[in-house]
């Protein structure tokens, strides 16, 4: 039996990417529904996000965090191997971008305007309903960890690694390649040159310095050089960072949510439950996202259980709505490749650490202001490639289309993005209403999509068509109640008929109604039905 190595100088580079990951999902809440003064009647405080948010938010990852490394130690006493990986657990960045704008603001305008209350209580009012909303799906999360082997027994790795492939290359590495890096390209390229030659290519660094370390101080230096040469020169070199320093800190209160007495419970419960059905799908989307975690540890060596793996994201969702978070945690999908940074154990625990201290603190903001996006997010584009290239290799070569198809719905979602933030809520024209609507039905669950996808067409190719069938026959159900092509904005799991109900009287956008999608999905099941019954489960067509 080895001595486990659980401290290496790889576990810098693997702190630096996770705690990356998690500060950018932090910012990302505080732009969503905070504001300065002209606006803060409509949204809230950025001191009260801080120190009233944050805090409860933070304590999820710290508990995520320190069950994770504990659980790299039991492997690697279990296994008696010593370059065990902590698998990452962090904040789930898509559900962020629906707990801002579809949970906390509605329920702020609704405190205000249908209960009467002044602007300091709605805020009050509105984070009771988002840390409720949390506590209700970590509920969840926890009750479905034990089906999670199942799921990873009967679905082929095809179907796990191909939706993770899809999100590694289409949101992890391409995002902010395009909304941070490609933006500020002076900056952003110098510290990708590092981490390609550093991670990718494995060449030393002089001193044998960390990459991430590296690229985040050089271009860091970039940046600010930057700016100074070019208030000098008065010609922009790169643009100032977005947003204001942090409030000043203040001791956070941590009472669990449930034990203060406001005199509203009622209709905060009112609030939270009708607010479920928008969140349900992105905790499901993060339990399968769990499932594909543990598959893709196991394909880089390390083989957790993965019951213990969606019990621990699911309880500390619980902790951090307890203690008044509003963002769910999620395992991070890039295990392998903070493997292949050289990290064990000791980054999970060191982020667990400083995320506690500095969200205890309030020290996020700051460290944001004075790290530019574009110096810190090119080691997201290592992770991507990682992930995305160790989802082929983990895969059988039969099976290589089936994870191409699977990263065909997360393409969908990247391409969405852009698309809203042009609408901005407002009705698309005529002529691309249909197109949009479509692009919106593909996204929609796009995790679970990519997974049923995949799946089936792995079972057809290996020739097992009735296994397809009950797979297009799961995916039928599951666009029939909104956990996948939910035509809605935003996505919620609802009675088909009250969906159709609320969908404009158009005919482009009614033939992509649940009941289109799960008689799409139907007859689909029947072809292969047949096609099986005739003998295409024992032979294969010869290709032309």
């Amino acid at each position: 039996m080895s001595r486990y190595a659980w401290a290496r100088w790889g576990d810098v580079n693997a702190f630096f990417g996770l705690i990356l990951d998690n500060v950018a999902v932090m910012t990302v809440l505080v732009v969503l529904v905070a504001s300065g003064e002209p606006e803060v009647e409509r949204r809230f405080s950025r001191e009260f996000v801080l120190t009233q948010m944050i805090p409860g938010t933070v304590l999820g990852v710290v508990v995520g965090d320190l069950a994770y490394t504990w659980l790299a130690f039991r492997l690697a006493r279990r296994t008696g191997r010593s370059d065990v990986t902590a698998m990452p657990l962090g904040l789930d960045t898509p559900s962020t971008f629906a707990v801002g704008p579809l949970v906390l603001l509605p329920a702020l305008r609704e405190g205000m305007t249908r209960y009467g209350l002044t602007h300091d209580q709605a805020m009050v009012f509105a984070w009771h309903v988002a840390a409720v909303v949390l506590v209700m799906v970590g509920i969840f999360k926890s009750a479905v960890a034990p089906l999670g082997g199942r799921i990873r027994r009967w679905a082929p790795r095809a179907g796990l690694l191909g939706s993770l492939a899809g999100i590694a290359l289409a949101l992890i590495a391409f995002l902010p390649l395009w909304s941070h890096i490609a933006a500020v390209p002076v900056v952003g390229m110098v510290s990708l040159a590092v981490i390609l030659v550093s991670l990718v290519a494995h060449r030393a660094l002089p001193g044998h310095v960390p990459g991430a370390l590296a690229a985040v101080l050089l271009g860091t230096v970039v940046f600010w050089g930057g700016q100074q040469l070019g208030d000098l020169l008065d010609w922009p070199i790169v643009p100032p960072i977005a947003g204001e320093v942090g409030a000043a800190w203040r001791a956070p209160d941590l009472l669990p949510v449930f034990a203060r007495d406001i005199g509203w419970w009622h209709q905060v419960l009112l609030a939270a439950l009708a607010s479920l059905p928008v969140m349900l799908p992105f905790a499901l989307a993060t339990v399968v996202g769990g499932i594909d975690c543990t598959e893709s540890a196991a394909a880089a060596g390390d083989e957790y259980d993965t019951r213990s793996i969606l019990l621990t994201e699911g309880l500390a969702s619980v902790v951090a709505g307890l203690c008044g978070g509003v963002i769910q945690n999620t395992p991070y999908i890039g295990q392998p490749a903070y493997k292949a940074m050289g990290g064990r154990a000791a980054y999970t625990l060191a982020t667990a650490l400083f995320i506690g201290v500095a969200g205890l603190c309030g020290w996020f903001t700051h460290v944001f202001t004075w790290l530019p996006a574009a110096a810190t997010f090119p080691i997201l584009i290592f992770i991507g490639l990682e992930i995305g290239s160790q989802s082929f290799h983990a895969t059988p070569k039969a099976h290589y289309p089936a994870v191409a198809l699977a990263m065909l719905p997360a393409l969908a979602y990247l391409a969405l993005i852009p698309v809203d933030q042009v609408l901005a809520g407002s009705t698309p024209p005529e002529h691309v209403a249909a197109a949009v609507q479509t692009l919106r039905c593909l996204s929609s669950g796009f995790i679970v999509t990519s997974l049923l996808w995949a799946s089936a067409l792995a079972a057809v190719i290996d020739g097992k068509m009735p296994r397809a069938v009950g797979v297009l026959a799961i995916a039928a159900v599951c666009s029939l109640f909104g956990v996948i092509h939910s035509p809605l904005v935003p996505a919620v799991i609802a009675w088909p008929h009250a969906v159709f109900a609320a969908l404009p009287d158009d005919p482009a956008i009614l033939c992509q109604s649940p009941y289109h999608w799960a008689a799409a999905y139907g007859l689909a099941a029947l072809v292969l039905a047949i096609l099986g019954w005739r003998g295409g489960n024992r032979e294969r067509a010869v290709s032309l």
